[in-house]
């Protein structure tokens, strides 16, 4: 049954949040996704120091693992992810908004760029079509990553693996936004990009079921998985989603903004509150 949910929470957070984005972006309501950003944001750290972190410790005492081990593991992953940013395979930003921002005539706005397209980096070096396969292997990769984090969730706790997959949901739907424009505008096809973003989306399972025989073999390690999961959460939430909320806005979009991050926080804890029971 665990590998059966882990099968079911690594879909819905791979292929459902690129038919999401799908969505968002072929109906034009790309208006939402700056609010996704901030839900996102704050359902990845409230996921992080609410969910994975306590359970993490609860599983130390189990084990005998000490906190002082837990946090130096915490700090190894945040540094480990940043290093994995360094070579655009993991949070892919949003920092190059302006080049793609009017593909076929839908514009996404400044924060839907995304450092994975080189040809949006270096727009006069790089043709579109290498540009699309940076954005399929970068979201292969992140999706492999996202059903290991899933798949231990799920091992410690199926509560806690329902959160992490809906987590991983809402940060991955507004940066699939910007793949899809990337996409379409490599392969000139609208149901090509789709397929292609949503096989990618698919190697999520791939990654939960390595996860589930990973940490099957590995129970006693549990603790450093969910301590290395909270760790990724709160690195994209602090270094690529937060970042793209500092910006100038006006007291009612800045309401708003922070509206939608503690509407990601109460997600969180009403599911956890309604899983206890």
């Amino acid at each position: 049954m665990t590998l059966i949910s882990i099968l079911v929470g690594t879909l819905v957070a791979g292929m459902g949040s690129v038919w999401l984005a799908a969505l968002l972006a072929y109906a034009l309501l790309s208006r939402f996704t700056q609010h996704l950003l901030s839900l996102a944001a704050g359902a990845l750290l409230a996921t992080a120091f609410m969910r994975l972190l306590p359970e993490a410790f609860e599983q130390a005492l189990e084990t005998g693992v000490s906190a002082q081990a837990l946090f130096g593991s915490l700090l190894v992953g945040l540094v480990f992810f940043f290093l994995l940013d360094k070579a655009e395979l993991w949070h892919h930003g949003h920092e190059h908004g302006h080049a793609h921002g009017h593909a076929h005539g839908l514009s996404l706005g400044h924060s839907l760029g995304h450092s994975h397209d080189h040809a949006d980096h270096h727009h006069h070096g790089h043709n579109h079509h290498s540009g699309g396969w940076a954005v399929l292997l970068g979201d292969s990769v992140h999706a492999f990553g996202d059903g290991i984090l899933i798949a231990a969730a799920f091992v410690a706790d199926p509560r806690l693996g329902v959160a992490t997959a809906l987590a991983v949901m809402a940060h991955e739907v507004p940066h699939h936004v910007g793949d899809l424009v990337v996409l379409r505008q490599s392969l000139n096809n609208s149901r090509a990009a789709l397929f292609r973003l949503t096989l990618a989306g698919g190697v999520t399972a791939l990654g939960g079921v390595v996860g589930y025989l990973l940490v099957g073999a590995l129970h006693e390690y549990l603790p450093f998985f969910l301590v290395v999961a909270a760790s990724s959460f709160i690195y994209v939430a602090l270094a690529d989603l937060i970042p793209q909320l500092q910006k100038r806005l006006s007291p009612h979009e800045t309401a708003a903004q922070v509206a939608w991050l503690f509407a990601g926080i109460a997600l969180v804890a009403a599911l956890g509150e309604w899983a206890h029971h």
